[in-house]
């Protein structure tokens, strides 16, 4: 999703990428009209068995490009997969995600159509994207997904709640965004973010940057804090440029954050929860 459009560097980061370790490529048909697709299709057709590819559907544009509309019916997953396959240049899709997810959908249908796309083996696996503690549980009783893509950083810990423990006890893996908090973890200019006020922000940042020296980075120290967490199985980061692609590989070379270190870091703000969707 970082990725900017039109950037002619953007297949040489991708393969960049590809040769430092990172095997696990994460987009949708929503970013950039489906053209962040195509960048990934461009970039590994002629490496597709070395790469692990992530899509996801549910949003659909309108016909005048104005907007999109929420759509998990069963028709249109079925429809949209064969586009996001032509934009992809392959046959199948690693890992599926339904891109969000309300209570009031027709969770049973929406389950069919993923089922459906596995049996005719046009998706190897599928999961869902959502911070939504009821839908997450809806899909974890009933589905067979084997993943949750959601947001969790250090400034928003709300799936520690009820969602970390759900999905390790089915055993579904967690795919966590947002590790840095929009830069505001990393060096961007405090300003309220969630239910956090500026000065909280303020201080979660100088936190990580108490914890920073020539060992790791702001970004490395951020990650670390999210990879730790035992139920967390992959932070999927975001990179514009080759210098944001070096320092997030070589979070894995740097040294790991003490167990002291961690607990200074979940005592320096409350822990925040999901008020609505419980």
């Amino acid at each position: 999703m970082s990725l900017i459009e039109g950037d002619p560097d953007n297949i040489r980061l991708l393969n960049h990428a590809l040769e430092l370790g990172i095997n696990f490529f994460d987009t949708a048909d929503l970013y950039q009209k489906g053209n962040n697709e195509i960048i990934l299709g461009k970039a590994f057709r002629r490496k597709r068995e070395e790469v692990i590819i992530a899509s996801k559907v549910g949003n659909q544009w309108r016909p005048d490009g104005s907007g999109w509309d929420w759509n998990p019916r069963k028709e249109y997953i079925l429809a949209a997969i064969d586009k996001s396959l032509r934009r992809l240049q392959t046959d199948y899709i690693d890992l599926y995600q339904l891109h969000g997810g309300t209570i009031e959908d027709p969770v049973d249908e929406t389950i069919e159509a993923f089922e459906l796309l596995q049996k005719l083996g046009k998706i190897r696996y599928y999961g869902i994207s959502s911070i939504r503690p009821n839908v997450i549980r809806s899909y974890a009783e009933r589905s067979n997904i084997i993943s949750v893509m959601m947001q969790y950083s250090l400034l928003d810990r709300r799936p520690e709640e009820t969602c970390f423990s759900l999905l390790q006890n089915k055993k579904i893996a967690i795919l966590a965004r947002g590790t840095i908090a929009q830069g505001l973890l990393t060096g961007k200019t405090p300003k309220p973010y969630l239910n956090y006020t500026e000065i909280e922000v303020k201080a979660a940042a100088e936190g990580i940057a108490s914890l920073t020296d020539k060992r790791r980075s702001r970004a490395q120290t951020a990650i670390h804090f999210v990879l730790q967490q035992d139920v967390i199985s992959s932070a999927v980061v975001g990179m514009k440029n080759m210098e944001q692609l070096k320092e997030a590989v070589q979070t894995i070379s740097t040294e790991l954050l003490e167990k002291n270190e961690i607990e200074f870091l979940q005592n320096l703000l409350r822990a925040n929860y999901y008020k609505e969707h419980r």
